[in-house]
């Protein structure tokens, strides 16, 4: 059972974690925000859902007793239980912060994300928002959404890793074939610590994230091994799932149907497998001419 993580935790004289106080499946113990820098100023990482009043709470205190101002708020990714509670925090608990995102894609409009009346400012890969005691590096890191980045603490080697990598079990994706390339990226960054936006504290890094691109990788061969056993056939998703997820209980196999299309679909990108239609229903097939 993982171990429970408190509402306010001071995790270095830099950080302070606020719990998001919005547990569920999808979430764990709720979303973890992070409060840095050792000046009056600092920076927000995430916000947690809206409307959640304990969040807002727990967060005004910590800023009052720290007697603090937030001076940036950097959302991780687009998903309501990360920039949900800018609302709730934009104009109140944090008097006038520069609110920072990523764009979902190169027309993203800033009133897709936030009321007009919060105003958003677009991160930049490679960019670094510098506050007493802490300079924050902004990568870029697509897969989970388009818009997903990490964060870097440069004094402590430090990432946070907002939903790319969590404190336990694996991470959800819409592409990926971008996620591999961005768990790589995070790989070469060799962080000391993780601060994942869901979950505990990850403290060995390079072994989690190695770990994560393993499980991937091992999905994948399977995948391409039932293909190429049947090259002249063409299978559904849900033809593989019955394959090779046989430890998986039946009410499993939709979710890890959903899995597979997202290797199928690396994989047709990577020119190793085809997607074919038969009447009306989508099917794969190892591509013979493939590099493989």
């Amino acid at each position: 059972m993982a171990a429970v993580i408190p509402a306010v935790t001071k995790l270095s004289n830099r950080i302070i974690r606020i719990l998001g106080c919005n547990p569920g499946p999808m979430t764990l113990q709720g979303t973890n925000t992070y409060l840095i820098g050792s000046g009056k100023n600092r920076i927000l990482v995430d916000t947690g859902d809206k409307d959640v009043k304990a969040y807002q709470e727990h967060l005004e205190k910590v800023v009052q007793s720290e007697q603090i101002n937030i001076e940036h708020i950097v959302v991780t990714h687009w998903h309501h239980d990360h920039i949900g509670g800018v609302e709730n925090v934009y104009g109140s608990i944090a008097k006038q912060p520069k609110v920072w995102k990523y764009k979902r894609s190169k027309d993203d409009s800033a009133d897709n994300q936030l009321p007009p009346s919060i105003p958003l400012n677009w991160l930049s890969d490679g960019q670094e928002i510098t506050v007493e005691g802490a300079t924050v590096k902004v990568h870029h890191t697509p897969g989970h959404t388009t818009d997903h980045v990490v964060l870097t603490l440069r004094e402590e080697n430090i990432l946070f890793s907002g939903d790319c990598i969590l404190g336990e079990g694996t991470a959800v994706f819409e592409d990926l074939y971008t996620y591999m390339k961005s768990l790589q990226r995070i790989l070469d960054l060799r962080p000391r610590i993780i601060y994942p936006g869901h979950g505990n504290i990850v403290n060995d890094p390079v072994k989690k994230i190695e770990y994560y691109i393993e499980h991937r990788n091992q999905r994948e061969e399977q995948i391409l091994k039932k293909l190429q056993e049947n090259p002249d056939k063409s299978l559904t998703e849900m033809d593989l799932v019955k394959e090779i997820y046989t430890e998986t209980p039946q009410h499993l196999w939709a979710a890890a149907a959903y899995n597979v299309n997202h290797h199928l679909t690396k994989l047709s990108k990577e020119n190793k497998v085809k997607e074919i239609n038969v009447e009306g229903e989508s099917r794969w097939q190892f591509m013979i001419n493939s590099s493989l």
